[in-house]
């Protein structure tokens, strides 16, 4: 196996800094562009055989140190009772949204192995696919952003509706997220079992929120989720984007890795959480419409902030976009495989 992904994520020793990047297998790749022509979204998560090759995909065609299990946050509520739909253009969303503690306490958490059966026969199928070649990466929403879109509905601008009951009804909110977070930490520790090399926690909407907000209702059921998960051995990322005020405590929480998005230095932050974690980022991904040069110097900007030494994955600060060329995504890869061997000498 090309173990530098894992290592790095343990800060051991590698030879050069391990790459990949959130979103690698999607619409940029015209592989996947001609699956997804005769697959709806949700039959493609569903299929264990089509995940998996859209899975592999990026492996093959960018070169990236670390596969990332084809799927989709949303999967957890699905999987609780709400009926998840994509709609084209418009994105994810949930017909009857969460307004009520009724709402909250008709959702059941599953079982990983029955409501979500198909995501561990993703992994299965696509270990077997990637033999060992490079480590596959599980993952799942972390319960602040989960909630989020099941009491939306869907994707929003202005959050209103989860922001009142935050503010209204505490307790109710509180309630979801205790829900969710149980659901969350039995779900990866299934796709560990299933097979997993490390997971992710993703948790996009973390910097929607005050810093006190932060903690009681995002911060605290991350931590619990971690603290209490069983993955001996199998490192755990957690992705906060926006949340730049709360880096020190993510980092003392007890994960291996924590990403970081491309909105801070990478340096002050190598300095602020010194060596208690690796860290993940933080290439904007916007970058990658511009030209495979400039792309090359960004690269080697992100790799002097962070500086010498190991425990740094590079990746993007946010997923991939969906028109960024394919030779500008492989241009990032191979800069940091050409770039980053100084670095570790």
């Amino acid at each position: 196996m090309n173990d530098l992904f894992l290592r790095a994520c343990k800060r051991q020793r590698v030879s050069r800094t391990p790459v990949w990047m959130m979103r690698q297998a999607g619409r940029y790749l015209p592989e996947y562009r001609a699956i997804r022509a005769k697959n709806d979204f949700l039959t493609m998560v569903r299929t264990p055989e089509i995940a998996a090759e859209v899975t592999i995909q990026p492996v093959d065609l960018v070169g990236v140190d670390a596969a990332i299990l084809f799927s989709d946050i949303l999967v957890i509520p699905d999987a609780m009772g709400m009926n998840l739909v994509m709609e084209e253009a418009k994105g994810p969303r949930f017909p009857m949204p969460l307004r009520t503690r009724d709402d909250i306490e008709k959702l059941v958490v599953p079982d990983p192995s029955k409501q979500l059966k198909y995501v561990m026969q993703a992994i299965e199928t696509t270990q077997r696919g990637l033999g060992k070649r490079v480590p596959l990466i599980g993952f799942s929403g972390a319960p602040w952003t989960l909630a989020a879109y099941m009491v939306e509905g869907g994707g929003t601008k202005d959050f209103r509706h989860i922001k009142r009951m935050m503010l209204d009804e505490p307790e109710t909110l509180l309630a979801l997220l205790k829900k969710l977070a149980v659901a969350v930490r039995e779900y990866l520790e299934a796709q560990i079992a299933a097979g997993v090399d490390a997971v992710q926690i993703f948790d996009t909407w973390g910097g929607i929120l005050a810093p006190d907000y932060y903690r009681k209702f995002s911060l605290d059921f991350i931590a619990d989720i971690v603290a209490t998960m069983r993955h001996e051995g199998v490192p755990v990322i957690v992705f906060s984007k926006g949340a730049h005020h709360a880096l020190a405590d993510l980092a003392a929480i007890g994960a291996e890795v924590i990403g970081v998005d491309w909105t801070v230095d990478l340096h002050d932050v190598r300095q602020l959480v010194g060596e208690k974690v690796a860290l993940q980022g933080n290439f904007d991904p916007s970058f990658l419409y511009a030209s495979p040069p400039r792309i090359k110097d960004e690269v080697r900007s992100i790799l002097r902030k962070f500086g010498m030494g190991n425990g740094h994955i590079f990746n993007l600060g946010h997923g991939i976009l969906p028109d960024v060329p394919v030779d500008h995504a492989r241009a990032l890869v191979q800069a940091v495989k050409e770039e980053s061997a100084m670095y570790h000498a």
